[in-house]
């Protein structure tokens, strides 16, 4: 048995599900989410808690009942609590500012990078911290990632764009010979 798909997913009493098969939706004060679930998986919805189980031990339902476990308590987190990423730009000259619903970005280029956030994601800029914010926690990883994707750090000086509380490992520069 799946060590993550045998623990039961806590309700808090703000959040209501609705699960017509295939679809479960999960729907709290931060927003609504919907997933569709395996044929392998079943979910027993009680007042309280989810309990997910599998109808047999073949490999594909062993893989996909952690999988959806910690997708669905993940989705009650979500529209909870909600997920937050925080970016920080690093270098001189290095700024970003949002206007409206575009976030502007100065990063070193030729040009500046203009970035529209996605539907569900709420995008915050403090100082040289750039905090995205939303109920789904693989989207708001994946913006993360693309906005540290325009200007990684770089090795040797540390410039770019890098997550709050990233460790980099910076590379010696040149060492002249004797």
């Amino acid at each position: 048995m799946s060590r993550i798909g045998k623990q039961p997913i806590e309700l808090p009493s703000d959040v209501k599900i609705k699960f017509d098969k295939p679809v479960i939706t999960v729907e709290g004060p931060k927003g609504k989410q919907q997933h569709e679930v395996p044929e392998e998986i079943i979910l027993d919805i009680s007042d309280k808690e989810i309990v997910v189980t599998r109808t047999n031990e073949e490999r594909k339902s062993r893989s996909l009942h952690g999988l959806n476990r910690t997708l669905l308590a993940n989705m009650v987190e979500g529209v909870t609590k909600g997920f937050k990423k925080e970016l920080e730009i690093v270098g001189v000259g290095y700024r970003a500012e949002k206007s409206g619903k575009t976030l502007k970005l100065t990063v070193g280029l030729s040009h500046t990078i203009e970035y529209d956030e996605p539907e569900g994601i709420t995008i915050n800029v403090d100082k040289q911290v750039v905090s995205v914010e939303g109920v789904d926690k693989c989207l708001v990883g994946q913006i993360a990632a693309k906005i540290r994707n325009f200007r990684k750090p770089d090795v040797y000086k540390g410039k770019g764009i890098k997550y709050v509380g990233e460790v980099l490992i910076r590379k010696a520069g040149k060492v002249g010979s004797k």
